[in-house]
């Protein structure tokens, strides 16, 4: 089990690293047992400490990435955008289930994908309940800051 010096000094160099990084930097998890660090950053349109960021409004009749050509998203659903840049997965192992599928029900908090970057695990979480109406990115796919990853329509919204 690792020291309290060694804990304490792993926590101070995440923190550095962490200022390092572009953006706002919203939640900061060092765990010792086992070794776990949870980094979640706001999103741009979200200042640090505002919810979690994992949800924006789709823009309607806009380009919305590289597949703009196709048909433009209906203002009735959320776009689940990457919050860094990293590896996409779908499920939590190869050999899992997806998290999600397009038709799935979600509620707020649930886990929709997980983006690696550094061998740090970064879950994606809805903001409020929905139904998964796309999934944009394969398995184990590239993913940059911003790429929309899915959609979600919005449940119990008065949209």
């Amino acid at each position: 089990m690792p020291s309290d010096d060694a804990t304490r000094s792993l926590s101070d160099e995440v923190v550095e690293l962490a200022r390092s990084l572009p953006g706002g930097l919203r939640r900061l998890t060092v765990r010792s047992g086992d070794s776990a660090i949870e980094v979640e950053w706001a999103t741009e349109d979200q200042p640090a400490g505002e919810g979690s960021g994992a949800l924006h409004r789709a823009p309607v009749g806009r380009d919305t990435g590289p597949e703009a050509d196709g048909p433009a998203v209906p203002d009735d659903v959320v776009a689940v955008p990457a919050p860094l840049v990293g590896t996409f997965y779908i499920a939590p192992s190869p050999d899992a289930d997806p998290f999600v599928r397009v038709g799935d029900a979600v509620e707020a908090g649930q886990t929709l994908g997980i983006v690696e970057a550094m061998k740090l695990m970064n879950p994606i979480v809805a903001d409020e309940p929905g139904v998964v109406t796309e999934v944009l990115v394969g398995d184990a796919e590239s993913v940059e800051y911003g790429q929309v990853l899915m959609y979600l329509r919005p449940t119990g919204a008065g949209q």
